[in-house]
């Protein structure tokens, strides 16, 4: 059928060319089809056009012929008659329209305008022209408000009626009255229109009326014809007439379609079709057709032929339907000029036999001849059967003469023509397309239906196949695309459409489905050329995609980058994924390499760039603040990548985010580090400081770099150790703040009123500013760290052990403040005091006279200041949020990383300083310095240069005082502590009642066991003292250790200030007065003299329960005023904390009634009877439900709880009745055998008793021969350093003191027997007490001076220091 071949494209690749030059441009680097020129093409497809208009079938048409017209009716009755009903209805809101309703109506009547109304009857031309008269009258601004207004029916079908007569009456003679009837039908359907929007917006139910008297005028209005949706008039008949043909090219579809791909006017087309109508014939077709046909049977070069397809059974396939379509196509023109049979039978050659066609189908030819109406199915193209074929000429075929084979309506090469034409009508199709695929639009087909339909045209009349026609569309977009007058969207549009092309309606040749898309046609039945050109389309595109995504990813990382997502869809998609695409591995490796070596250039060219912006060129003006805003910069682009490839990292085997790390960081990284370096150095000549805050946030941004760094390259270290470059800025900032500190204190203490926060305080408002103040900057120093996420370890560790060294100092300033107010307040003046300066001497001395000699006790409750009970509040609520902070804080976990990284030497190094605890318990058989043969004692300890340690409360009126109050004394060698015991006086100066030294030596404490030293006062007496040693150490668990410690000895105390003010009416209602006071009532001299004589044991009891409850009711009450002033302020842990400290005053001096204190002197006191004791235990009793406070109703312990209250003490004197009133005997030998179990124990504890390990061997030195140790080391710094510590110690403590019980009691009771047994027996056991610990002394001076001879540090070391 064509005169010649394109040779077979080899597929060629342009990956090569990515080397050329800085940017990938597309080029193109394809062959060039056969050249067809425009004159040409658009010869060949008017001629196809017009042949396809020609072979229209020209069957009868319907002609319509109006039939003799009716005589016109007329209305039966006027509008004004019909519509007279609704002026009956009464005007109420039944009768009239609904609110609003005209602006629903006017929606409807506005469809039926433009043809959306749905129901049957409105779609006539002449309806719509009455609505849309009507429309603009209901519009009118006039006649809207007045129906707003008055909305009533009848106005609104009046206007309707008015305007559908102006509307019918257009163009109508005078005479002719047809249109009235039309009135009353637009009238009726726009009733019906009414009626229905009514019931549409739900109106019906409460206008029944309404829509009965609408039914009626519909029903009125159509007497003559009932039903809307017939036509418009009588019917009218047709007859079939047969069309003329029309050879004007406005009648001509496709022919215009042809004028407008081409760009010509239809006069020229006109002129062309003119000229050569008496050539393009269908004779001419016919014999086109013929021609073809025989070339076909005899197997000639003109057609395709088996070498020319992939595979022999695609050529057969095509082939056995190639003869079908064309008979089919033989018999479309026959059937269009049936005359043509019997020329072409008798004149023309007899076309030659084909194997295809069998004589089924040759009877089923004929049968369509027979019956042309039937024979109407639409031209259907052959996609497999392809004129082009002939193009692969044979050498040894003999050449057939051209003239022979000339043909009217087919190109000499149909491929080429095809594919000119093809690219023609989609540069046509683009450019009239209305809209190109913006944002928001719906892409167009690539070909319009026209375009679609002319090129249906053209492959059947030429005999393309429908697999070629897709290639050729692949073919020309991907030509386009590369000359850039397409797009991505275009382009992955077009991949759609040769994958999914739209059906057609004519039946094409073939045995392929004319809408089957390439994805699903076997590529084997292919010809070789279309499989050839196909491979090579994707080829280019494929490297045509490759340049355009490698100039996208150059602008990856700019701020607005373009998105290469299309590009990598349409490769995946579309052409990595197609079977047919050459893959090339070495070839897109090489690619992948040359785009990185671009995106690594790329990243360097942006950090450049960032680097210029932030960073001065003068060194002098480097800051941190530039650093920080580099690595900002850094950061945020690093982000900004690693967000937009976080779905897919990759692309085309290359990460830019990867890419961009390994090049800007390492930069970056060895940038920050020469510019820190440089501006530390210039700091450091010029002699100032980098401002703190810039060093932080450089350590943040810097932080943020190093985890990104980590995260994309895990291998590779960060330049340079964060840490360790900017650590000394943390340091700096803790100094900063440990020296202001104690200014920080005094400050939130000046400015502290310490008065309870609120009006009805629940326990968070009865702490004041002060402490709230102080801990709001303990953990913002705290966060301040936390918040820098300092990545090292052993930094982190250090940082803390600082920051809790300095809340140390803050705390130690914060008490002593509070102590020292605390005791101020306390100890102000009563008024007696207020009133003695003023009075004389003579006065002073006889108001004392007057007091001695009635013999009168002025106690009267404490005023307690609101204040005073604040500051108890603060240090309880200090505790509390200490004990936070030190979980907050990690300490433990902090304190093992340090010990990590301490080596065994060093863990074995002696501490430089310690801490000697010293806690003066108690004095005995002091001297009296008052008149009442009493002294008012206190302890004052001073060093070796008087300078003062601490001072110990008054204890009113005893010569065995109890003191219980501790002080830490920090050392680094030995010192002498002096210990004096005053006298206090109300007037004049204080009498001197004794004094006593101590040398204070670490070596003597080497075991850092608690040791009680009992020391003999110049005068009088003795003193007890209990002393232990820790060496201090630079650590977090010491420090906070410390800070507890501290704070429950100042908390306890300012409890003991408190329950100070009580315990003197403790001890006067609870003393043997009183209760020789209750036990005397109603005796007189008379009967006690009776008994004498009646030699009675004992008297009946002359007191009853109630007189030994009342007893106590004058302490209650005293307990119940001092109370309701403190649950005023404190609370509910101080509250129970002070009454804690009550009960243990009160079972102090129920003990002083029942025994004296221990001694090896024989007591003067006398033991109580039974009725005494029995009623001693009944104030117990009474006083343990007094301070239990159970509710009677619920039997909740409202105040201190039981488990409190039943401590060792109540235990001891619980057991002190077994005892009591035993012989002499038992008690010695009971005592004998409790002092024989206890040193048993002992032994065994000094047998199994080793220093610990991580504090070193023991100091070896002589011992005190007036120490006793104990094995247990309680109250220590380190079992104090937070709450759950301490509880556990003194849980442990009473577990021990109940499990190991003490003979003490029995000494003491025996201290009341008058028998010489008893004396001897206390003389004993106080010498051998004295030989215990002179034994256990020189023990530990062995064990002390083993360990010095081993190595480790003994006593010549310690004379080095």
């Amino acid at each position: 059928m064509s005169t010649s071949s394109n040779q077979s494209r080899r597929p060629r690749r342009r990956l090569s060319s990515i080397q050329d030059g800085d940017g990938l441009a597309r080029a193109t680097s394809r062959v060039q089809p056969k050249t067809v020129s425009y004159n040409e093409a658009y010869t060949f497809a008017l001629r196809s056009a017009y042949l396809h208009h020609l072979l229209q079938p020209r069957s009868k048409r319907k002609q319509y012929v109006q039939t003799p017209r009716p005589a016109a009716r007329s209305s039966t009755s006027s509008i004004g008659d019909l519509v007279k009903d609704f002026s009956l209805l009464k005007d109420t809101k039944s009768a009239k329209l609904p609110h609003g309703f005209m602006s629903p109506m006017e929606k409807r009547i506005q469809g039926v305008v433009v043809g959306t109304e749905k129901l049957p009857g409105y779609n006539d031309a002449a309806v719509k022209r009455t609505f849309a008269e009507a429309y603009t009258a209901f519009s009118e601004t006039g006649f809207r408000r007045r129906m707003d207004k008055e909305r009533r029916v009848e106005d609104l079908v009046l206007i309707f009626y008015s305007n559908a007569t102006k509307a019918q009456q257009k163009n109508k003679a005078a005479d002719d009255d047809s249109w009235r009837s039309m009135v009353d039908r637009h009238v009726a359907l726009f009733v019906r229109l009414l009626s229905n929007t009514l019931k549409d917006h739900g109106n019906d139910k409460d206008r029944p009326e309404l829509m009965s008297r609408l039914s009626t005028l519909e029903k009125k209005l159509l007497t003559d014809d009932q039903d809307l949706s017939i036509g418009t008039g009588p019917k009218d008949t047709f007859v079939e007439v047969i069309a003329p043909l029309s050879y004007d090219v406005k009648d001509m579809p496709m022919v215009e379609v042809v004028a407008q791909i081409f760009g010509l006017k239809h006069s020229q087309v006109q002129s062309d079709i003119d000229a050569n109508r008496s050539t393009w014939t269908e004779e001419a077709a016919l014999a086109d057709l013929k021609s073809y046909q025989h070339c076909l049977g005899t197997s000639s070069s003109r057609t395709l032929r088996s070498e020319d397809f992939v595979l022999d059974e695609g050529f057969h396939a095509w082939k056995k339907a190639e003869g079908p379509d064309l008979s089919q196509m033989i018999l479309d023109i026959l059937h269009v000029r049936p005359e043509l049979a019997k020329s072409s039978t008798g004149n023309n050659k007899p076309l030659p036999p084909t194997s295809f066609a069998p004589a089924s189908q040759q009877q089923a030819h004929i049968s369509i001849l027979k019956s042309p109406t039937e024979s109407k199915s639409k031209h259907e193209f052959d996609r497999s059967s392809d004129m082009s074929g002939s193009t692969l000429q044979d050498p040894l075929t003999p050449q057939v003469d051209n003239d022979e084979l000339a043909y009217t309506f087919i190109p000499p090469d149909p491929r080429a023509y095809y594919r000119c034409i093809l690219m023609h009508a989609t540069t046509f199709d683009q450019l009239h397309s209305g809209h190109s695929g913006a944002e928001g639009h719906i892409m167009t087909p690539p070909l319009s239906k026209q375009s679609l339909e002319l090129l249906a045209e053209l492959s059947t009349r030429w005999r393309i196949p429908h697999v070629s026609r897709l290639v050729f569309f692949l073919d020309v977009t991907s030509q386009r695309f590369m000359d850039q007058e397409i797009g991505l969207d275009e382009l992955d549009v077009a991949f759609e459409f040769v994958k999914n092309p739209p059906s057609e309606s004519k039946r094409l040749g073939g045995v392929h489905n004319h809408s089957a898309g390439l994805s699903v046609i076997d590529h084997r039945q292919w010809i070789v050329q279309d499989v050839a050109l196909y491979r090579q389309s994707l080829s280019d595109l494929h490297d045509a995609l490759l340049r355009d995504l490698y100039d996208l990813l150059q602008h990856c990382y700019s701020s607005k980058p373009p998105s290469v997502g299309p590009i990598l869809v349409i490769l995946k998609s579309h052409i990595n994924s197609d079977p047919l695409f050459p893959k090339a591995s070495d070839q897109l490796e090489e690619y992948a390499a040359q785009l990185e070596r671009g995106l690594r250039e790329k990243a360097a060219s942006v950090y450049r760039g960032y680097l210029e912006a932030e960073v001065p060129h003068a060194q002098e003006e480097w800051q941190f603040f530039h650093v920080v805003q580099l690595g900002k910069a850094v950061v945020k682009l690093c982000q900004r990548i690693q967000k937009r490839y976080s779905k897919n990292p990759e692309v085309m085997g290359v990460n830019p985010f990867t890419i961009l790390v390994e090049t800007m960081f390492p930069s970056f990284e060895n940038d920050a580090g020469e510019l820190i370096q440089r501006i530390l150095h210039v700091a450091r000549e010029k002699q100032l400081e980098v401002d703190l805050q810039d060093g932080f946030d450089l350590y943040k941004e810097l932080v943020e770099i190093r985890r990104i760094h980590r995260d994309a390259l895990p291998q590779i270290p960060f330049a340079f150790h964060v840490e360790g470059l900017l650590a000394d800025f943390v340091w700096r900032w803790i100094r900063i703040a440990s020296e202001r500190m104690v200014d920080l204190v005094n400050t939130a203490v000046a400015h502290d009123k310490f008065q309870v926060r609120s009006s009805n305080p629940s326990d968070e408002d009865r702490h004041s500013v002060s402490i709230i103040d102080l801990f709001r900057l303990f953990n913002e120093m705290n966060e301040q760290v936390f918040q820098l996420d300092w990545d090292d370890d052993v930094h982190h560790a250090k940082f803390m052990t600082a920051l809790s060294k300095s809340f140390g100092v803050g705390l130690t300033r914060y008490c002593e403040i509070i102590e020292q107010e605390f005791t101020a307040e306390m100890n102000r003046p009563s008024p007696a005091q207020e009133v003695a300066p003023a009075q004389t001497k003579q006065e002073r001395w006889m108001q004392l006279a007057k007091d001695a000699w009635s013999n009168k006790e002025k106690i009267e409750p404490f005023q307690f200041y609101p204040q005073s009970l604040v500051k108890l509040n603060n240090i309880e609520f200090a505790i509390q949020q200490l004990d936070k902070l030190e979980k907050m804080m990690n300490v433990d976990a902090c304190s093992e990383v340090l010990k990590r990284q301490v080596s065994p030497k060093e863990q074995n190094r002696r501490p430089s300083k310690y801490v000697f605890t010293i806690k003066i318990v108690e004095a005995e058989d002091l001297k009296a310095c008052d008149a009442n043969g009493f002294s008012d004692p206190y302890v004052v300890l001073v060093d070796e240069f008087q300078k003062r340690l601490t001072k110990t409360r008054v204890v009113q009126k005893n010569l065995n005082p109890r003191w219980d109050e501790s002080v830490d004394i920090t050392v680094q060698g030995p010192v002498n502590i002096i210990a004096m015991i005053w006298d206090s006086d109300t007037f004049g100066d204080d009498d001197y009642v004794g004094r006593t030294s101590l040398k204070l030596d670490p070596v003597h404490f080497s075991d850092y066991l608690p040791k009680e030293c009992w020391l003999n006062l110049d005068t009088q007496g003795k003193l007890l003292l209990r002393i232990s040693m820790e060496g201090e150490r630079d650590d977090i668990q010491f420090y906070f250790g410390k800070s507890f410690r501290l704070l429950k000895r100042t908390e306890r105390d300012m409890t003991r200030k408190i329950t100070d003010k009580l315990s003197a009416y403790i001890n006067v209602c609870l003393s043997q007065d009183a209760l020789r006071s209750l036990m005397s009532r109603g005796i007189s001299i008379a009967a006690v003299t009776n008994i004498w004589k009646n030699r009675q044991s004992m008297a009946p009891p002359a007191y009853t329960a109630f007189d030994v409850e009342n007893a106590l009711k004058p302490l209650f009450t005293y307990f119940d005023e001092n109370f309701a002033i403190m649950q005023q302020t404190l609370t509910n842990a101080a509250m129970v904390m002070v009454m804690t400290r009550l009960w243990k005053e009160v079972l102090m001096a129920i003990e002083g009634i029942l025994i004296p204190p221990l001694s090896d002197k024989p007591s003067s006191q006398r033991p109580l009877s039974q009725p005494e004791l029995d009623v001693v235990y009944k104030w117990l009793e009474l006083l343990f439900d007094f301070f239990n406070a159970r509710d009677e109703k619920t039997g909740e312990a409202m105040g201190v709880p039981s488990d409190v209250l039943k401590s060792p003490k109540w235990h001891e004197l619980a057991s002190l009745n077994f005892f009591y009133f035993d012989t002499t005997e038992n008690l010695i030998r009971t005592s004998e055998r409790m002092a024989s179990a206890t040193a048993q124990r002992a032994q065994a504890q000094r047998n199994r008793l080793s220093a610990p390990a991580n504090l070193g061997a023991s100091f070896g030195a002589a011992g005190l021969m007036g120490m006793t140790s104990t094995t247990r080391r309680a109250k220590s710094i380190m079992l104090s350093r937070n709450l759950g510590t301490m509880r556990k110690a003194k849980e442990e403590k009473r577990k021990e003191a109940q499990a190991d019980p003490s003979d003490d009691i029995i000494l003491r009771i025996l201290r009341m027997r008058s028998e010489p047994a008893a004396g001897s027996y206390l003389k004993d056991r106080s010498r051998q007490r004295e030989r215990l610990a002179a034994a256990a002394a020189a023990e530990m001076i062995v064990r002390q001076s083993l360990a010095s001879g081993a190595g480790r540090f003994g006593v010549h070391q310690m004379h080095k220091q």
